[in-house]
Formats: C-alpha cells, structure tokens, sequence
C-alpha cells in the first residue's frame, strides 16, 4: 500500500510530468500501477504516441534517495524490454539509458515524450562516430580532424563535457560543422544548441552552417519567438537563450556547443547549460594550460579559468592547438610588435602625465579639484595606463599617436632583432577606450590619411561601437560589413565590437590604443591579425602599441624558424604604478554587457523598448541569483513562474511581493498557502524573497520603505 508521502511525491512527478508535455489523462501515454508478468507494479511506464512503452518511472518518498530504486527499476525496465529509466521522488530526477551506461544521472527535467521518441530512434540507428567519415571539405587540416577524433572517441568512452582550446584564426566554427554532421550521421544526436556571446555571431555562424552543413537546417532563435522544431540546428545568444532555456525540456538538445561565450556562462548564469543532459562542448581560444590561473596579472582571468575547467570537469582542456603551434605549422601568421615612442613606461610603472598636456577646459569643476590634489603643486604626476581616456584625455597624446602610425607606415621600424620592419598598407583595426575616444581617433586618422582618399567625402578611417546604447554606434552593422567588404574605409577604431568572433583575413594591422590588463581580452584581440591572406601577399602582420600593453602582458616576439614565442605569462605582471585615481573599471568580455537587441527574419536590425531591455536585465540578474542558490525540484518550478512575472511586469515591478502568489498563475497551482509549503514555511518563504528582490532589484519599493504586509495564511 502506498504511504501518504509517497502519495505526496507522486502528486509532484505528475505536476513534473505535466511541465514537460505528458497527457497524464488519455489513457495511453502514461500508465500508472503498470502490472508486470511477475505480479510486480512499475509505478509509471511513458509510451509513445502509439502505446507502445518507452521507460519506466520508478517513484520515491522524499526522504529516500531515488538512486537507492535503480536495482528495482532495472528490474523492470527488463521485463519491459525498454531501454530508458527514470528514478524520482518529486525532488530530483535521475535518467539511467541501462544497457549503455553503468550508472544513472540526475537531471533537472523529465525528457518530453517527443524527445524520448527521438531518443528510441536514435539508440537503434546509431553507430560508432569513429565509423563515420569527417567531411575534409568543411575541416580537412591534421589538427581539426585531430581535434573532431579526440572528442568522439571521448563520447564513445562516455564522456558527456569536453573542452577545446584553438588560438584564435584555426578554424573552430568549421571543425565545430564537421564534428557536428559526423553526430549527425552517426546518430549521436538529433538537435544541437550552438551558443554564441553576440548577434554577430550568431548570424556569422548561421551563415557558416548554411554553407557546410544545408542538409542539416539551421536558425536563430530571436527572443519571444517560437524554437523551430523542425530545425535541427539552435543557435542563440547567451542574452536570449536565458530568458528562453527553463521553457524547455532536459533532454530537447542532444549537444550543446557553447562558442567563447567568456567568463559568467560557466559561473553565475552556467544554469543555463546545467539545464540540458546533453553532451556539452566548449569552445575557446584562451590557452587554459600554459597559464596558471594564480600568475595572471587580472584575478577575473584567473576565475574565468578555474570555473571552465571546473564546469567541463577536466584538469586541461580536451584538446589543444595553441598559437605558437599554428604560427610554426603556417596555419597562423607572425607578428612583429612597434612599441611607439609616446608610450614612455606605460607598463612597467605608469607613464607620466605633464600639467600643461591636459585639456583643463573640458574638465567640470570636481574634475578640476580632483586634479590639482594629486598634481600637488608638482607639474607632472605618474597615472595607471588604464586610466586614460576613461578619466582623461590628452588630446596631443592623440595626435601624436596618429601622426605616429603614419610615420612608421610610410618607413617602416627597426625591430628587435635589428632588422627593418615595414607594414603592410591595408586594413587595419584600432582598439580605443570609449566611444569619445574612437570618434576622436577615426576623425583624426581620417584627416591624416587625406591624401590617400579618392574623394574628400570617402572615409578613410571610421568607427564601430557595441550595442545600441547612448553611447553606441546604431549602424555597426553596415560600418563592419563596409570594412570587410568594400576597399574604404581602411581603418575602422573599435570599442567591444571587434575584440572577439570577428573575422576578416585582411587585417595587416592592430593598434593598442586600449590598456587592458585582461590577458583573455589581449589575445583576443592580437588574435584578429593572425588569419591567413594569401591573396593580399600577407605574411605577417604588424601590432602598435601606443599604451603598453604588449610589455605588460610579456609579449616578446622572437623570430626563428616557423614564427614565434610567445610568453607564456606575463613578464611584469606586478607593477604598481603611483595611481591617479581608483576607478571601478569592468575590463572584459562580458556576454551580459553586449548589446540588447533582436534582428527581424531578413537579418534587419530592430531596437528594442525600453521595457524590453529591462526584462532582459532582470532576467539576468535572476539567473545570477538562482545559479548560486540550491532549490529541488518543485522549487525550481515555481520560482520559474516567478521568474515569468517579474519579465512579464519588468516595466512596473519594483519587487516580487508575496502577495502576488495569491494570483494567477499561482493561484492556479495552490496559491500563497502551497507557496509556504513548497519553500519550508512562511519565514523561509520570506527570507527567499527577501534574497531574490535583493539581488535582482536594485532598490526596495518606495526607496527602502519597509515591505508590504504578507498576506494571511489560509
């Protein structure tokens, strides 16, 4: 006879069932108290939508353990004659494939029937991938058919997380398409999630995968709008796919390849790849090994690192291709590095800034005294290199630079090695500080190269900033496409846009007029000169560094044979110049600071409500919040529902006030009184909303005013 908590935690497998899809009511796809030929009962048996069984459910009390029934379970998966197990005990879920796998794992949703169907089909048509041919039209260099053997032999040995380090410009979209079809064909998998930090490249892979793989569809999922099942390819922006992951199964995507999505994607939003029981990949072009997280002159480059390992459970990553391989292999171009006489000792201590460089007029008044305190009377004070131009300007600092460039283009450099250097003329990007600051350079460069323009209105030099803030460039699109495709302008200056993911084989030179002591952000950013042009005659590429920042990061190019050594950590990692200023400066690639926006279907850019943008804020904030708390499983599943209000009401919502549990579509699923009970009791009910409003609102309703009163139990 059933006890009354079994009871009780069936009542949550049926709700569970329920989220999921499962008709629990027509008879056929779900059988309760199913009797066996031995006179035992499986609690639950799933079918198809014929009736014909797929998986036993075997369910628990609460307070056991669901692991503890697999023996039970097993035993009636057998007489059964199918293949998928389930263990529950309406806290967790545990999915056990027995006749492949030696041990179940927890996973946070049921599979829906649809995707146990596909499941069965794919369990009889599979095959080993290592029988299946890579398609060496899409990635037919060594390494990359290295790198796709190395990861199917390890999902052969079962290994569902693996992590691949390829230096910036080897290829990793293409050797992602090919491992993707080899699943594809061998039955592996059925639906892939592509996952990407920007719009851009999220087209730029749609893009990619409609040339190598148009057997295998593929699309870009916009926020509010619907997934495409039909479609066996996802691709999603980090921003988007928070808001979109909870609505989905467990088991919807087979593979989920997460491309340079940096830093909190395997921290505090990792909650939206912990979703999926799918196989998971991760793609970077940081070298996680042959830097020791604890040496990094950046503590977030560090964090970044030991969280990735720790997400992919790996001590290295899966496979590696590193820069220095690929510069000696001649798959990556050299570089030689002009260290610009206007640095002075930016990297090793400061660099010193004179009274009389400074633009006082533009200062406001606190500005002002703020500068007079640290000059102290002196006529020069020595400034951290990262303070420039988000804190000051000096505008023949500018000039000098541009006037610079010019200089070594037209004669070129004596490098380190004694030997003369000269530029190539052509494409070049310059990374600037803000978007002040790269208006500035692109008009200066442009007045520079005057001579060299067809016309007076064509623009040598323009400039590209992220998102489609204030403050940012609302036609970076067409500005980067220009670049790229058509031969004006030659030098577009870039805040955020250009660091990561962008791809033009004809840059010849990068100029560093950005500090960062970010190693990641770096080579990043030294990555978007490396890529191969034979058809321009490049055979290297040329860094100026007006701020630094190659010094800092140890970067010593060192001529030989095959190309060059790299440091490999910084070489004065410590310095501790005599600061202008304290600044709280977020110096990184992060997938929440990119822009807010949506594309319609014809790729055109659409700007988003401020509402809009808000909800996505909130959304984030949220998963920050939720990924670094522990709920079970029927908690989780109503704090998604307060989630979808909070995005719901995101333009009006100041806090999530207990009293909304007394409406829909809580008051549809118990109300306030099953809230209390579903989180322990009404103090810990409270103390969770006190948490949740704390981290995603920025400030109490009515400006701290003490919280409405709870509504009364009933």
């Amino acid at each position: 006879m059933m006890s009354a908590n079994e009871a009780f935690s069936r009542v949550k497998i049926d709700a569970q069932l329920k989220d999921v899809g499962w008709r629990l009511s027509d008879g056929k796809s779900v059988r309760y108290e199913y009797v066996l030929p031995d006179r035992t009962k499986a609690d639950y048996v799933l079918c198809n939508r014929h009736g014909h069984s797929l998986a036993v459910v075997e369910a628990k009390k609460a307070s056991i353990n669901p692991v503890e029934a697999e023996g039970q379970a097993l035993a009636y998966a057998r007489h059964l004659g199918v293949p998928f197990i389930f263990l529950a005990n309406g806290e967790e879920v545990w999915f056990w494939e027995w006749e492949k796998e030696a041990h179940p794992r927890k996973v946070a949703t049921f599979s829906s029937q649809a995707d146990l169907e596909r499941a069965e089909a794919l369990r009889k048509l599979r095959v080993d991938p290592m029988t299946v041919a890579i398609d060496t039209k899409i990635a037919g260099r060594d390494y990359q058919k290295a790198c796709i053997n190395k990861l199917c032999q390890e999902i052969t040995l079962g290994r569902r997380k693996m992590l691949v380090s390829m230096a910036t410009g080897t290829g990793k979209t293409r050797t992602a398409a090919a491992f993707i079809k080899r699943l594809f064909e061998a039955n592996v998998v059925s639906r892939v999630l592509f996952l990407v930090d920007r719009i851009t490249l999220a087209k730029q892979a749609e893009d990619a995968f409609a040339e190598h793989l148009p057997g295998y569809p593929a699309y870009v999922l916009r926020g509010g709008r619907r997934f495409q099942d039909e479609k066996r390819i996802t691709i999603s922006t980090l921003q988007t796919f928070i808001g979109e992951y909870a609505n989905l199964p467990a088991s919807y995507f087979q593979l989920v390849v997460v491309d340079e999505c940096h830093r909190s994607i395997y921290g505090k939003w990792s909650g939206t790849l912990r979703h999926f029981d799918g196989i998971q990949v991760g793609l970077t072009a940081t070298p996680c090994v042959m830097m020791d997280p604890d040496d990094l002159p950046d503590p977030e480059d560090g964090q970044f690192i030991r969280d990735t390992l720790k997400f992919f459970e790996v001590a290295e990553p899966t496979f590696t291709y590193s820069l220095k391989q690929a510069i000696q292999e001649g798959n990556l171009l050299p570089y030689h590095i002009y260290r610009a006489l206007t640095v002075k000792t930016a990297a090793r201590g400061g660099f010193e800034v004179r009274r009389d460089e400074l633009d006082w007029s533009a200062m406001d008044k606190a500005t002002k005294a703020e500068f007079e305190v640290h000059f102290n009377g002196a006529d020069s004070i020595i400034v951290d290199p990262s303070v420039l131009e988000r804190k000051f300007t000096i505008p023949e600092r500018n000039r000098a630079m541009v006037r610079e460039f010019r200089q070594v283009m037209e004669k070129g450099f004596i490098g380190k090695d004694g030997l003369k250097r000269a530029p190539l003329w052509g494409k070049t990007i310059v990374f600037a500080v803000t978007k002040k600051h790269a208006e500035t350079l692109a008009h200066m460069f442009d007045q520079e190269f005057a001579d060299k323009k067809p016309t007076p209105q064509t623009r040598y030099a323009d400039f590209v900033v992220s998102g489609l803030g204030q403050d940012d460039t609302v036609d970076g699109f067409t500005k980067i496409k220009r670049f790229k495709d058509e031969e004006f302008p030659k030098i577009l200056v870039s805040v955020n846009m250009l660091d990561t993911g962008f791809d033009a084989p004809e840059v010849v030179n990068l100029v560093m007029a950005r500090f960062t002591r970010s190693t990641i952000l770096y080579q990043q950013m030294r990555g978007r000169g490396t890529r191969l042009a034979p058809h321009i005659k490049k055979s290297a590429f040329t860094m100026f560094d007006f701020v630094g920042v190659t010094d800092f990061h140890g970067d010593n190019e060192d001529a030989g044979e095959g190309g060059v050594v790299i440091a490999a950590k910084p070489r004065d990692p410590v310095a501790q110049p005599r600061m202008l200023l304290t600044l709280d400066i977020y110096d990184h690639i992060d997938p929440s600071t990119r822009e807010w926006f949506t594309v319609d279907e014809d790729g055109n850019l659409i700007r988003t409500d401020e509402e809009e943008a808000k909800a996505t804020e909130l959304g984030l904030c949220f998963e920050a919040w939720l990924v670094g708390r522990s709920f079970d499983t029927e908690q989780l599943r109503w704090l998604r529902m307060v989630e979808s209000q909070i995005r719901a009401n995101a333009g009006e919502m100041e806090a999530f006030e207990a009293y909304r549990f007394t409406i829909a579509p809580f008051s549809l699923n118990g109300g306030y009184p099953r809230a209390r009970q579903v989180f322990g009791g009404e103090e810990a009910l409270n103390e969770m909303l006190a948490s949740l409003n704390a981290a995603v609102f920025p400030t109490p309703p009515g400006g701290g005013d003490p919280a409405p009163e709870q509504p009364a139990a009933h």
